[in-house]
């Protein structure tokens, strides 16, 4: 059975540190993953018979890195002696990914250690449950963010130790000047000694991380950024060591030191790592925006009086209370009450929709005049909600094909650079400054540090995170970064009818009965009570109206694309097309012209057939949506072919494809032919995109391009799309195609600068035209512009 997990990573540097920890990981069996760097965590298929999670976290923590592990403190209810507390203990140190659980008696109270990929805090809370107890977790749902925070925070105190310590040490650059600069030079600055004194925390303190990650790389042969900057600066500073023990003894003898290279270096690459790190923090910025959507509390009737929980504790089949103003905290239903409610945030649809009992509330909407009840139905990771915030997630987690590219170049870049850095030091002591050590040094470690390959690897993953988050503030849901990349492609559109083009909430416009009416109307309502299909919940809403009385049936049986048949007081009812009654022998010849009418007008007309003869002509109408027109012109204007599938005849579908400009109509489509009709498309070489919201769009979505669900439509429909539009704004579409267009745009300009950067940088370094840190200035640079061009993406207009 295939399970699937997210880990997430410490002690990743550069682009070659993820790309060895995939390439490991995809060689073990039954394990298929894919390693991010910007979001410094692994999204890992694996098969539960073949392997143990905790042999991929082993193989991670061999290759040199962490998994980072969370921690939690829960209150525990229940425990009443010793006994109690080490039965919990004992159950939950067994449970997989748990790495320590402690469970205090006293303080009733349990700290627990585990591995978020494997474990969540439900699953604990679940098996604590199960035990016979409850707990709560103490832990606020900002704690992940917080640790963030304390890792920046640990980064700015090092710098500025870092700064303060390397100050002096860029001064003494002044004396190196071919110049007089006129600036007074202290003698105890240019003391090699205490340049020493000065220099050695920053190289093996502050700058022990890269020792640390290069070896690791090394001992599992890779070769990453660290390796590069630990043998730059490690040059530089154990040069300059040997040149200031040759003045013990020797006054007079003038040291070539390079203590500031050294340095400065490390200071220059932690003032990148910050910036890049907090323009890291600012990608992700969509996940925090949408979390902070969710409600804090709720007010809950419990043994019959109303409480206010925190949001975590409500349970599903809890009796929600929601006042005027308030968020509704969960999905469910309304059990009483009546209030218009703003579901902007969920649907994009800006006037607020009326509720009332029976009606479906979502979580995080906002309740506006009136007090509701509702029942909870769905609860903590099974909200509407949370359902997209886990669709952004993981989508900000995968990797678009584009990255192969940089994966390839990062995985072979280092020894490459480090062979060039040797030939370089070779070329100048020997060729160009014969016998001159300290510049061919010099030159050699400037070609080590221009060319960390960082930039290389943030190129796409950072335009991936910023481009879904776009998306998702604006209803546009990416489901991974290879969609969000093949979108662009897209040279055909096939649009479902009804519920995409249209509102989907039809109505009776024409009803006309040969014989007796009461029985003809009675018997047509009866029949469509029992079918699901939008057509027949319009009939029965016109006989609800009308007062009509439901008979009950005998027999019935919808036949998808034709109609309905049904057997009431004995009696057999067919309500459907043309084809419906050809293929029943029912004789309707001389209703042709009156069903042409209808459909001219766009209507979809239906005959009632009762006993084998017509008996009446019902016709209903579904509304365009307004924005439907706009839409499809943006997407004509984009050079895109729109087509129109239905199920509906011809005539009818021509109507309703000329209201809204639709040139290309496919009519009369079973439902199980839909996915024919895409592929026919893509036969004729055409990239297609199909949009529908039912569960007979389903293998259609699948089987096309790139699937695009309305978020209005069923689950089924959504889960087999690529793309998800929150609500039924079709305009979200081509704005869909333009985020797709300008984020590919952006990973392109990221890899062609990051690639032209090392490229350039490197001969330019070798020729000795660039101080080591100088070059190190432009490496932390071109990390930090790649992260700063993909942020340009927050700002674009769709």
């Amino acid at each position: 059975m295939k399970e699937q997990m997210t880990v997430d990573i410490t002690g990743m540097t550069c682009a070659s540190c993820s790309t060895r920890i995939e390439k490991v990981l995809n060689k073990m069996e039954g394990v298929e993953a894919t390693v991010n760097l910007a979001m410094e965590n692994a999204s890992v298929t694996y098969e539960s018979e073949k392997i143990n999670p905790d042999d991929i976290f082993n193989k991670i923590n061999d290759l040199g890195y962490g998994v980072r592990n969370e921690k939690m403190d829960l209150d525990v209810f229940g425990m009443t002696c010793a006994a109690c507390s080490t039965r919990i203990e004992k159950v939950l140190n067994k449970m997989d990914g748990m790495v320590s659980a402690t469970v205090n008696l006293a303080t009733e109270s349990a700290s627990v250690e585990f591995n978020s990929a494997v474990l969540s805090a439900d699953k604990i809370i679940s098996k604590i449950q199960d035990l016979g107890y409850d707990a709560k977790e103490k832990v606020q749902r900002e704690a992940k963010a917080q640790q963030k925070e304390e890792e920046i925070n640990a980064k700015k105190r090092k710098l500025f130790i870092s700064i303060l310590l390397s100050l002096p040490l860029l001064y003494t650059m002044i004396g190196h000047a071919p110049w007089d600069t006129g600036l007074p030079m202290p003698h105890l600055l240019m003391n090699p000694w205490f340049q020493l004194l000065l220099a050695t925390p920053v190289q093996f303190w502050i700058g022990g991380q890269f020792y640390v990650g290069a070896y690791k790389s090394l001992k599992n042969k890779s070769a990453n950024m660290d390796v590069l900057v630990a043998l730059g600066t490690s040059a530089a500073y154990f040069y300059s060591l040997a040149e200031a023990i040759k003045t013990i003894g020797n006054p007079n003898y003038m040291p070539h030191l390079y203590f500031e290279t050294s340095a400065v270096l490390i200071t220059l690459i932690l003032v990148g790592k910050l910036f890049e790190a907090l323009a890291k923090g600012r990608t992700t910025e969509a996940i925090s925006k949408l979390l902070s959507l969710q409600a804090k509390e709720a007010t809950v009737i419990r043994d019959g009086e109303e409480i206010k929980i925190p949001i975590e504790e409500v349970k599903v089949n809890d009796t929600i209370i929601v006042k005027p103003g308030e968020k509704i905290p969960v999905d469910g239903k309304v059990v009483s009450g009546q209030s218009a409610v703003d579901e902007a945030m969920i649907t994009g649809e800006s006037i607020p929709v009326e509720k009332a009992v029976g009606d479906t509330l979502i979580g995080a909407t906002i309740n506006k005049n009136g007090t509701l009840t509702m029942t909870a139905t769905k609860v903590g990771k099974d909200t509407a909600l949370a359902g997209i915030i886990k669709v952004v997630e993981d989508a900000q987690g995968s990797k678009a094909p584009i990255q192969r590219v940089a994966d390839q170049i990062s995985g072979i870049f280092v020894p490459i650079v480090v062979a060039i850095a040797i030939v370089t030091f070779l070329v100048w002591y020997f060729v160009i400054t014969p016998g001159d050590f300290a510049s061919a040094l010099e030159t050699a470690i400037a070609v080590l540090v221009i060319a960390c390959p960082c930039a290389l690897g943030l190129a796409t993953p950072t335009s991936i995170m910023v481009g879904t988050g776009k998306g998702a503030e604006n209803g546009i849901l990416f489901k991974g970064g290879e969609h969000l990349e093949a979108t662009h492609k897209i040279n055909a559109i096939v649009l479902d009818k009804t519920g995409t083009i249209t509102k989907g909430k039809p109505s009776v416009t024409d009803l006309e009965i040969f014989g007796d009416g009461d029985k003809v109307l009675k018997y047509l309502v009866s029949a469509e009570k029992a079918s699901e299909h939008p057509l027949a919940e319009a009939i029965v809403e016109y006989g609800n109206a009308k007062n009509i009385e439901v008979l009950p049936m005998d027999e019935f049986a919808a036949i998808p694309g034709h109609g309905i048949e049904a057997t009431i007081s004995g009696e057999k009812v067919f309500v459907g097309t043309r084809k419906l009654m050809g293929k029943e022998g029912i004789e309707f010849a001389r209703y042709e012209e009156r069903l042409e009418r209808l459909e001219t007008e766009g209507k979809t007309a239906m005959m009632i057939a009762i006993n084998n003869k017509v008996s009446g002509i019902v016709a209903v109408a579904d509304t365009v949506k307004e924005t439907a027109k706009t839409a499809i012109e943006e997407l004509k204007s984009m050079g895109i072919e729109v087509y129109m599938l239905t199920g509906d005849n011809t005539r009818t579908a021509k109507a309703i494809a000329a209201q809204v400009g639709v040139e290309n109509v496919i009519a009369e489509v079973l439902p199980e032919e839909k996915a024919n009709h895409v592929k026919e498309l893509q036969l004729k070489g055409k990239k297609v995109a199909m949009v529908g919201d039912g569960i007979n769009d389903a293998p259609a979505l699948a089987l096309a391009d790139i699937g695009i669900a309305i978020g209005t439509g069923t689950d089924v429909a959504i889960e087999a799309a690529d793309v998800t539009i929150l609500g039924g704004e079709l305009t979200l579409i081509p704005k869909a195609i333009s985020l797709s267009k300008k984020t590919m745009q952006n990973i392109r300009q990221n890899l062609f600068w990051a690639l032209a950067y090392n490229s350039a940088g490197i001969p330019i370094a070798a020729m000795g035209l660039l101080a080591p840190w100088v070059a190190g200035a432009a490496m932390a640079f071109s990390s930090v512009s790649v992260v700063t061009n993909s942020l340009r993406l927050k700002r674009i207009k769709l």
